[in-house]
């Protein structure tokens, strides 16, 4: 388990225990979209920012690497689906834990979405990949997201919790999922995960908004965030992952950082 502490430390704030996560996986779902077009200038952009890790496919590490600038954590995703499939919830194993320590990687990540027709195989994969993981010494993030012909709502209490505890349960190091709307509610789901709990960025909105999110998530017990195009298709990336380090590793206010960034402080 030596090996898990040693790399953890590397896509962590080692004083803070917090981290915040920039992920750059959208090329294989949705193809070369704003911000990702040149991924060694957006790795370059968030890394500057003070991100503890961008995660993304092979391609990331192939591709984005930069030989330059600040050091960041990379974590190689495993599993893939694209956009346009016949099932965009199915996501399949496109990589492995030995090919990812290969690549440089400090840690991997799964994709499951709980509720889905093919739930069973994505848990399977993730249940096979825990195991691997535990053999290497390569922490696992697990994207645990509740989505099927059942879930009508992403964001429901009830949903998020038991989608953390799924990951928990089957050997995850770390979950990444969705806000459930305000921190009395997401503390459920912290509380009953008993490993950190990342919050999931959403779609692209105004900057307030996903303070505000982040904000309440760390009220929440939140152990950070893992936030793509609110970061790196931000007008600003570097400032705008400044502006969610003072919330996640500093502990401020979203209306004090927000200020801050319309001030060009940051």
């Amino acid at each position: 388990m030596r090996g898990k502490d040693i790399r953890l430390e590397r896509i962590m704030n080692r004083n803070t225990r917090k981290t915040i996560i920039v992920p750059m996986d959208h090329g294989v779902t949705l193809g070369p979209i704003e911000g990702l077009v040149d991924m060694p200038d957006a790795v370059n952009a968030v890394a500057e920012g003070g991100a503890n890790a961008v995660l993304g496919h092979v391609g990331l590490a192939l591709h984005g690497h930069r030989q330059r600038g600040h050091d960041v954590g990379l974590i190689l995703h495993l599993s893939a689906s694209t956009s346009i499939g016949p099932d965009p919830n199915e996501k399949v194993l496109v990589n492995s834990v030995t090919n990812a320590l290969k690549m440089g990687a400090d840690a991997v990540s799964m994709h499951v979405n709980i509720g889905a027709d093919s739930e069973a195989q994505m848990m399977t994969d993730l249940g096979h990949v825990a195991i691997e993981c535990l053999e290497w010494g390569v922490p696992l993030l697990a994207m645990m997201y509740p989505r099927g012909r059942n879930i009508n709502d992403e964001h429901a209490v009830e949903h998020v919790r038991l989608a953390a505890r799924v990951a928990a349960e089957l050997g995850a190091d770390l979950v990444k999922t969705n806000y459930t709307g305000d921190p009395d509610s997401f503390r459920e789901v912290t509380r009953g995960c008993p490993v950190p709990v990342v919050v999931a960025g959403g779609s692209k909105t105004d900057d307030l908004t996903t303070l505000e999110l982040i904000e309440g998530s760390m009220e929440g017990g939140a152990a950070g965030l893992s936030i793509g195009r609110n970061a790196f298709q931000h007008a600003n990336p570097a400032s705008f992952v400044r502006a969610c380090a003072k919330i996640v590793h500093e502990g401020m206010s979203a209306v004090e950082v927000h200020e801050m960034l319309r001030g060009g402080v940051l």
